[in-house]
């Protein structure tokens, strides 16, 4: 347990909002996140703190708990539940923590319970896999269900996953079944315990005598598995999609790994995405800036009208309502946003330069005064 101040791990003020918590975590936990720090230890315990701070923080009954007792106070006034019941807080419960609230987009439990067992060995556990998978923009939109093809370690069809001939097998004589072996250092402030998984049954706490010949003995071969996966309507890049207990076999019928599916979405060539909103950049000519107009555009459900008011400026922005991306997990969508530009054209015709120019000479107006306030407002309306 973080023996520092939780409001300033995250480094917020006491008096922040529940959606600041959660925005400090996820800036934080991102940083620090062990898939862009592999082998950093460092950060990893960051990653554990931060996430700690966020699970105390963020539920506003144990936060209310934390404001009056403290640290503490806070896991005794809960009934001595704290993270296993001993207080500890590992890189598995900092893992479930931010893929339960900004990776599983609320899947994490479709294949069973999203916390691994603690106390026990899991050394004949299956590896967990990652997948990357690219969607469209189109698909993000609608949702969709992907069918992925992997290679991965399954159960020996030969021995039923026993790693044995004749499916025998026998207590473990280094480890006494147990799995685990311990050993002892001594040094001159002390003598030191180490547990760790039997290297001969590799925590198992079995051994065989006659290996199978189609495994040698590990009781999982390699070879393809169809897996198919829905994506719900709404994600983005970056979200996970955890699927418990669909990844790579353990040694000797051991239990499987997880299936850690990551997305990530294709530029569009059509819609430019801000989070839930879609921008397209539409041009417009000189008439239609000045006189209006109603013309059509694309949008992620089809076609649609679109009306340009008269004396439309480049950069001005229309927002079409709810043709945007779905949120995720929650009713609504955001909007399409259209910004305009007024096209100049690159060649006139005779008749369309007589035009133009019987026009500049009875103009009643003139452009605005260029300066740092007219690009003031030109920025401000392509970022708004």
């Amino acid at each position: 347990m973080s023996k520092r101040d939780y409001y300033e791990v995250l480094g917020v003020s006491r008096d922040a909002s529940q959606e600041e918590i959660k925005k400090a975590y996820r800036k934080l936990a991102v940083k620090y996140h062990p898939d862009k720090n592999p082998g950093d230890a460092q950060a990893e315990e960051k990653f554990k703190e931060v996430s700690e701070a966020y699970e105390m923080l963020h539920d506003v009954q144990k936060r209310a708990k934390y404001d009056r007792y403290g640290h503490t106070g806070a896991y005794a006034a809960a009934g001595g539940a704290g993270y296993g019941g001993d207080y500890s807080f590992d890189l598995n419960d900092a893992l479930n923590a931010f893929m339960r609230d900004f990776g599983g987009f609320g899947l994490e439990d479709l294949f069973g319970d999203s916390r691994r067992t603690r106390g026990r060995s899991r050394s004949n556990r299956g590896e967990d896999l990652q997948v990357r998978l690219l969607l469209t923009l189109q698909e993000v939109a609608e949702g969709v269900e992907k069918t992925l093809k992997i290679n991965m370690h399954q159960d020996c069809a030969e021995c039923r996953g026993t790693g044995s001939r004749s499916g025998k097998r026998s207590t473990c004589p280094d480890c006494n079944g147990t799995g685990q072996v311990r050993s002892v250092q001594r040094t001159f402030i002390g003598q030191f315990v180490s547990v760790g998984a039997c290297a001969r049954c590799h925590g198992s706490g079995e051994v065989i005598q006659d290996k199978c010949a189609s495994c040698g003995g590990e009781g999982r071969v390699k070879k393809d598995r169809t897996i198919k996966v829905k994506i719900p309507a709404g994600v983005t890049t970056g979200n996970y999609l955890t699927l418990r207990g669909q990844g790579n076999a353990g040694l000797r019928n051991g239990s499987r790994g997880d299936l850690i599916v990551l997305i990530e979405v294709k530029e569009d060539e059509t819609f430019e995405r801000h989070d839930d909103d879609v921008l397209f950049d539409l041009p417009i000519s000189f008439s239609q800036a000045a006189l209006g107009a109603e013309l059509e555009v694309p949008t992620l459900a089809g076609k649609a009208r679109v009306t340009i008011p008269p004396g439309t400026q480049t950069g001005k922005i229309l927002r079409m309502r709810s043709k945007g991306i779905p949120h995720l997990n929650s009713s609504g969508r955001g909007d399409q946003l259209v910004r305009l530009t007024v096209w100049t054209p690159t060649s006139l015709s005779v008749e369309e330069r007589e035009l133009f120019e019987n026009l500049s000479k009875i103009e009643s107006q003139s452009p605005p005064a260029a300066g740092r306030g007219f690009w003031k407002r030109m920025k401000e309306a392509f970022s708004a």
